[in-house]
C-alpha cells in the first residue's frame, strides 16, 4: 500500500468551510473495523454542496467529503468481512459526521458495508451509486405501496435526466410500467427514450402553482426534487396513488394542501438512503442487479479523474450533468 495518498478534505478556514486536496497516511484516518481500498466514488448534488463550500454538508471538520464509495477490502477486524471482498458504501452519515469516499483508502465501520452483487464491477457500482440506490428504494417503496401496475396509468420521474431520475426511469420501464419524465432539457429526451421514458412534460408546468385537485393522471412517481413540483405531482396523482419523494434539489418546501391526502388518498411516501436498514439496501441492489440493464447502465454514466471534481461539483449544482459522473480514484 501507498504511504500516503490524495483524498478530499474540508477543513475550517476562518469559520467556514473549504475543501482541497490533500495528502493522508493510514494513521490519518479513522479507528474503525475495515480497511477499504477505494477505487471509484461519485458526484451527487450534496457532493457538490459539500465540494464547493455552498453548503454546510459537513457537521464536523475536518472531514473527507464523498457521501458514497465502491471497492475492495484490504484488512479487516470483523467477522464478516475479509481481504478481497468487493463492497460499496453509500450513506450512513459519510461526508457529514463520518469521513467519505474521497480518499484512495478509508477506514469503515462493517455495518455501513454493502457486499457488491457479481453482476457489476466496482465502476459500474459507482455508475449507480447513491443516487441509483435511492432510485431502487423508490420503485420498491412504490411497488410496495401496490397501486402502479405494469400497462397502466402513468407514473412520473421528476428529474429525470439526473441521477436519481434516470435510473428510476430504467427501472420503471424495464417492469413495464409507462414512464413519463419530467425535464427542462429537450436535449436529454434521445436519452431518456433510450432508457425507456413513453412520455414528456416540461419541468416549467410542474413549477407552476396550481389548484390543491389537478386532473388525476399519475399512478405514482418518484420525486428528487421537492417544492411546488412534488405539490404538483401529490395534485395530479390518481385515487390511492403514490409518489416516492427523496430529494430537495428545486426546494425543501412544500407549499401545498391535505387536499389530495384526504380527498384522493394520495400517499406521499418518504424514502431516506442515508440510514436505511440493510435489509433495504441489499433488496434495493438485488432489485438493480436484476433489473438495471447494462447497456443501459453504461449509457447513463461517464468517468472523470480524481482531479476534475472542483470543477464537476460546480456543474452539479448548476444542473449541468446528465446522469451520472464517476470519480476514479486509482490514477
Amino acid at each position: 500500500m501507498a504511504e500516503s495518498f490524495d483524498a478530499f478534505v474540508i477543513e475550517d478556514a476562518e469559520g467556514k468551510p473549504k475543501g482541497g486536496f490533500k495528502r493522508l497516511t493510514l494513521a490519518d484516518l479513522p479507528d474503525n473495523d475495515v480497511l477499504v481500498e477505494v477505487a471509484y466514488s461519485t458526484v451527487n448534488y450534496k457532493d457538490g454542496l459539500a465540494v464547493s463550500g455552498k453548503g454546510r454538508i459537513a457537521r464536523k471538520l475536518p472531514m473527507v467529503a464523498g457521501i458514497d464509495l465502491a471497492g475492495t477490502v484490504v484488512e479487516s477486524r470483523s467477522p464478516d468481512w475479509k481481504a478481497g471482498d468487493k463492497v460499496v458504501v453509500n450513506g450512513w452519515g459519510l461526508s457529514e459526521t463520518q469521513w467519505g469516499g474521497y480518499s484512495r483508502f478509508q477506514r469503515l465501520k462493517p455495518e455501513w458495508l454493502t457486499r457488491l452483487p457479481d453482476a457489476f464491477s466496482l465502476e459500474e457500482a459507482m455508475g449507480i451509486g447513491t443516487a441509483g440506490y435511492t432510485a431502487a428504494l423508490c420503485v420498491d417503496a412504490l411497488e410496495k405501496w401496490g397501486v402502479i401496475q405494469p400497462g397502466g396509468k402513468e407514473v412520473l420521474v421528476t428529474g429525470a435526466a439526473g441521477g436519481v431520475g434516470s435510473v428510476a426511469v430504467a427501472l420503471l420501464a424495464k417492469r413495464g410500467y409507462p414512464v413519463v419524465a419530467s425535464t427542462g432539457r429537450p436535449e436529454t429526451h434521445d436519452y431518456l427514450r433510450g432508457l425507456g421514458a413513453t412520455g414528456f412534460i416540461d419541468r416549467a408546468a410542474l413549477l407552476e402553482k396550481g389548484a390543491p385537485l389537478q386532473k388525476e393522471r399519475w399512478a405514482g412517481g418518484v420525486d428528487s426534487v421537492g417544492g411546488q413540483t412534488l405539490v404538483n405531482a401529490l395534485s395530479q396523482t390518481v385515487w390511492g396513488g403514490a409518489i416516492a419523494a427523496c430529494g430537495l434539489a428545486g426546494s425543501a418546501d412544500l407549499p401545498g394542501t391535505v387536499l389530495p391526502h384526504i380527498l384522493r388518498s394520495v400517499t406521499l411516501l418518504g424514502v431516506d438512503s442515508v440510514m436505511a436498514p440493510p435489509d433495504r439496501r441489499n433488496a434495493a441492489w438485488t432489485r438493480l442487479a436484476r433489473d438495471l440493464d447494462k447497456d443501459k447502465l453504461a449509457a447513463m454514466y461517464e468517468v472523470q479523474p480524481f482531479q476534475a471534481l472542483p470543477d464537476l461539483a460546480t456543474k452539479i449544482l448548476a444542473g449541468q450533468i446528465r446522469g451520472r459522473v464517476v470519480v476514479d480514484l486509482k490514477g
